[in-house]
């Protein structure tokens, strides 16, 4: 059986801790990948559905661009309205009460080019014609590093004027920006949310941690950096952090590898250190935790996955978790609760 698939994923169970805990999920995708041979390569309604029933209490869900259902003609800067388009409709779908009580997508998140400058405010507004009633910003990936054998999008993205011009448009019709990188590039995030301060940026999967590849067996430079990175980003305060994304391959662990899928309390404890670090810096008001399904999926179950979220947060306060489990996200998202 291929690792990361259901049947994989079942080999592993656990009681649901806490079920009543209220959770808002800010972090997953939609996709229906036709050409692409990964476990997860489709992840509907249907999928998403089956994954917030598991055993804990999701109440609401935010969906992140994942470059999927664009228009297939047209200008390029509007293709990617056709996500929007098409996530409006699994949300609608969702709120019928079909799937559940839960609400997927009752917050949406796409894409726009912030290169385009002051020229990107046409696209965001099709993007709220799109979704009136659930479209909240834009993910314009950054992510750069000198080494080729990292994936790569643009080298410093975030200092580019034409980049910071279209941010301001954001910023000016009270949309958000999610801030996916590499760790290297915190610094360059922390002076870019300087230059933007009435921007709110979600940070994503805890600052973009890599320890493989030329990163790999280097833990002490390369946590120290992340480290350094983390803490001048957190003192920006309209910058918020997601807690997740640790079940990419790239942060260093063997958990997609395994025969057996990792339960909750070794998922826990190895995540704790990372995650504990930026509640940390950033406070629990601007923390949440994330499943970055289907993408952690290659990992763990979405059910283990929330129940490591809850021991490592079992020292906080009722209000910082709600915070970290609901409430950061509901209010960042303006989620309806």
């Amino acid at each position: 059986m291929p690792f990361g698939g259901n049947d994989w994923l079942a080999l592993t169970q656990e009681a649901a801790l806490e079920p009543e805990l209220p959770i808002c999920d800010p972090h997953h995708h939609f996709w229906d990948f036709r050409t692409t041979r990964i476990p997860h390569q489709r992840y509907l309604l249907h999928e998403l559905a089956d994954d917030m029933r598991s055993g804990h209490n999701v109440r609401s869900t935010v969906f992140i661009e994942a470059r999927a259902m664009y228009r297939a003609d047209g200008p390029e800067e509007m293709r990617p309205v056709g996500e929007v388009e098409f996530v409006q409709g699994l949300a609608a779908a969702s709120a019928s009460g079909l799937y559940g009580p839960g609400r997927a997508a009752a917050a949406i998140v796409g894409h726009a080019n912030l290169l385009l400058g002051d020229r990107v405010a046409p696209v965001l507004e099709a993007l709220q014609a799109a979704s009136p009633n659930r479209f909240r910003g834009i993910r314009h990936s950054v992510t750069w590093d000198p080494h080729p054998e990292v994936e790569n999008t643009a080298a410093h993205q975030l200092g580019n004027g034409q980049f910071r011009a279209g941010a301001r448009v954001l910023a000016r019709m009270g949309l958000s920006l999610e801030g996916w990188m590499f760790f290297p590039q915190l610094p360059e995030l922390a002076d870019f949310a300087k230059a933007v301060p009435d921007l709110t940026i979600i940070l994503n999967h805890i600052g973009g941690l890599v320890r493989t590849g030329p990163y790999a067996d280097k833990d002490d430079e390369v946590i120290a950096a992340w480290r350094r990175g983390i803490a001048a980003v957190a003192a920006c305060p309209n910058v918020t952090i997601k807690l997740g994304g640790m079940g990419m391959p790239r942060t260093g662990f063997d958990w997609h590898a395994r025969e057996k899928p990792v339960g909750s309390e070794e998922l826990a404890a190895a995540m704790r250190p990372f995650m504990t670090y930026c509640i940390e810096q950033f406070g629990p008001g601007r923390c949440m935790f994330e499943s970055n399904f289907p993408v952690d999926k290659v990992s763990f179950s979405y059910h283990v996955m929330y129940n490591a979220f809850k021991r490592l947060s079992v020292s906080y306060s009722a209000t910082e978790r709600a915070q970290m489990f609901h409430d950061t996200a509901a209010r960042v998202y303006r989620v309806p609760v």
